[in-house]
């Protein structure tokens, strides 16, 4: 028996356990949450349905359209820093730098700790800087608490995203560099004409990672400000939470999950614009 015939008689085997455990833990909660937004409930097996009063609320819900404006003006400038800095790093450590692989292990290790203590670590740390310095706390100045989510972001997502451009430097064709240096380009001439072009799949996978994990980010934003002052640096996930477990009643309730299926809609129709965007422009090598 060939090898193919062996994979086809055992794919099943290997695939439908797998299969079910997505059906069970995803597929099925999430569609049991589309029709929970649609309700109000205190539990799944006490739901009323109330068709779509909840995204009415939602949508009317002043606290969520500033979640959401916090949400985007983050994570624009979350990812444009992310991304040029990584990719700044990438090209040094590509290059003849000396103990490069000791700086890429230091670059990368932030990535290894968790958000939470992150966020904690981040907010000891700022907040002496802000009392060194005779200014506000993080819990009553918004505009710290803004920019020390930004300093939080990229310290822990540029090491992540350096690797992915590196491997994507790494694989530009050496005889390409060549002929550009033989042609008298200019380094910057020899980054934007061949090295950028050439690595936009890896651009566009870091662009697609660090806009999602802008728009998702929840545990370093609770322990960071837990959105204060006064709601002014809460994102769109800890406003969800909040909605949802902070206020009691089975109504908020239901608009707390129907802001959870507006949330995945617009984080779903952004990811597959700059996919679209970006993979448009790469190249064949």
């Amino acid at each position: 028996m060939t090898m193919d015939k062996i994979l086809k008689k055992w794919f099943p085997v290997f695939v439908i356990p797998t299969l079910a455990a997505f059906i069970i833990g995803f597929i099925w909660p999430f569609i049991q949450g589309v029709y929970l937004s649609f309700c109000q409930f205190t539990t799944v097996n006490n739901a009323v349905f109330n068709g779509i009063t909840n995204y009415q609320k939602a949508f009317t819900d002043e606290s969520f359209a500033n979640a959401f404006g916090f949400t985007v003006k983050f994570a624009i400038v979350s990812t444009i820093l992310i991304n040029i800095i990584a990719f700044i790093i990438a090209l040094a450590l590509t290059s003849n730098l000396k103990g490069k692989n000791i700086f890429r292990t230091v670059f990368f290790m932030p990535n290894l700790i968790g958000g939470i203590v992150l966020g904690y670590i981040w907010q000891i740390l700022l907040n002496a800087l802000m009392s060194a310095i005779g200014q506000p706390l993080l819990a009553l100045n918004s505009k710290a608490g803004y920019w020390g989510l930004i300093i939080l972001m990229c310290w822990q997502q540029i090491g992540y995203m350096m690797i992915i451009y590196i491997a994507g430097l790494q694989n530009v064709p050496q005889s390409l560099l060549e002929a550009a240096k033989i042609d008298g380009a200019s380094s910057l001439q020899t980054i934007f004409r061949i090295k950028i072009p050439m690595v936009m799949p890896s651009i566009t996978i870091c662009l697609f990672l660090s806009i999602t994990n802008s728009f998702k980010l929840f545990d370093q934003n609770l322990s960071l400000t837990a959105g204060e002052p006064a709601k002014a640096t809460e994102m769109l996930a800890l406003n969800i939470v909040n909605t949802f477990y902070a206020r009691a009643g089975a109504a908020w309730k239901g608009i707390g999950q129907a802001k959870a299926v507006i949330f995945f809609a617009i984080v779903i129709v952004i990811a597959l614009t700059q996919l679209y965007a970006t993979r448009s422009k790469e190249v064949d090598q």
